[in-house]
Parts: structure tokens; C-alpha cells; sequence
């Protein structure tokens, strides 16, 4: 059965997600990575994106995924298309690899940026990387180079983190700075531990 021992890892765009995955992976936790999945599963499917979108959103063999990125995030029926297109085989995807995690009979980390706003995972538990929104705002325009309209309607197409962060069975503060970080990262992997102790 998938999902036995998942704990699903959220936050939101910025919040440092793929980091603090990073950093439970070196902190000996198994973790799926469902972005990672996503983007296999994009460049395989490189002739439905050509000919849905057109040739414009291919870089030679690859999708050219931060132009379909503007594209589908200014057009909502795009966003549609492209997410029921990816989704099911995604989660197919995900549900292989938590059943064979899952044989291992101890926790492991699905990290699905999208837990909460689409509710397709049966997971019971689940931690969330959080920021306040004035840093999550200020990192993403950072990082991103985006415009404070542009990094804010991207940010708006997800749930609020502080509500994702009243959902969470944890959360993984990160407003400070790395060190801080590294820490709440070996406190979660301490209770873990805990918890599940042989």
C-alpha cells in the first residue's frame, strides 16, 4: 500500500523547500521529489508540449520550461491543460516509488509543493517549510528577478503559507539564516526518530 510511512514536505514558492530536502537527505531521510519527477516527465514529453503550445516553448531536445512557465502563469486555461496532462502521470509516478519507500517500514518524505491546494495524496502527516511572507516575497523577487507584481501574483496562485503552516503536523522554520535552518532540519529528524524508534 502507498503512502504507510509518508510524511508529505510542503511550503511555498521560496520558503526554501528544495533546500531543507537537501538537508534532510543528507540528514539520512529518503525523499521523492515530486518537482524532479515533474520535469522528467516534461522533457519526455517534449512533442505533446510542441505541438500544444507550439515550437516557441522548445530549446532543441528540452522543454523550455521557464518561458512555458510565464506562458501557462498568465493563462489559466493553459495552466488547466498542462496540469491535467501532468498530474496523473506524476502521481502514478509517486505512487511507485512510495510503495517501494514504504517496504522499508520507516519514514520517508514526499515533497509535494502542491499538497495542500490540491488535496490528491493520502497523507496523514506532513511538515511544512515556512517563511513569513514579507521574506518569502523579498527571496523569491531575489532569486527570481521577477517584478514585486510578478513574484506577487505568482505567490498568490498558491495557498497562503500561514495557512499551509496551521495545517502542518510540523513545521521547519526557516526565517533566520542557514545555520538556523540546519537546525530545525535535525530537530525534525530527531523527533522522527523518536517516534519511530525500532
Amino acid at each position: 500500500m502507498a503512502y504507510e510511512y509518508a510524511i508529505a514536505l510542503s511550503g511555498g514558492i521560496a520558503t526554501g523547500k528544495s533546500t531543507v530536502a537537501s538537508l534532510l537527505a543528507l540528514n539520512g531521510m529518503r525523499v521523492i521529489d515530486a518537482d524532479t519527477i515533474s520535469h522528467e516527465i516534461l522533457d519526455a514529453s517534449v512533442d505533446w508540449v510542441e505541438k500544444t503550445f507550439g515550437q516557441e516553448y522548445i530549446n532543441g531536445t528540452k522543454v523550455d520550461r521557464a518561458k512555458l512557465g510565464s506562458y501557462i502563469f498568465s493563462h489559466p486555461e493553459a495552466k488547466k491543460t498542462l496540469e491535467s496532462f501532468l498530474h496523473p502521470k506524476i502521481k502514478a509516478e509517486i505512487q511507485m516509488r512510495s510503495e517501494k519507500q514504504d517496504s522499508f517500514k520507516f519514514p520517508y518524505l514526499i515533497d509535494i509543493p502542491l499538497f495542500f491546494e490540491n488535496s490528491n495524496y493520502d497523507i496523514k502527516e506532513s511538515v511544512v517549510v515556512y517563511t513569513p511572507p514579507d521574506i518569502q516575497l523579498e527571496r523569491f523577487m531575489k532569486r527570481n528577478g521577477y517584478t514585486k507584481e510578478e513574484s506577487l501574483k505568482r505567490i498568490a496562485s498558491q495557498m497562503p503559507i500561514d495557512e499551509k503552516k496551521e495545517k502542518a503536523t510540523w513545521v521547519i522554520d526557516n526565517s533566520k539564516n542557514l545555520k538556523h535552518l540546519q537546525n530545525e532540519v535535525e530537530q525534525f529528524v530527531q523527533k522522527i526518530k523518536e517516534i519511530y524508534k525500532k
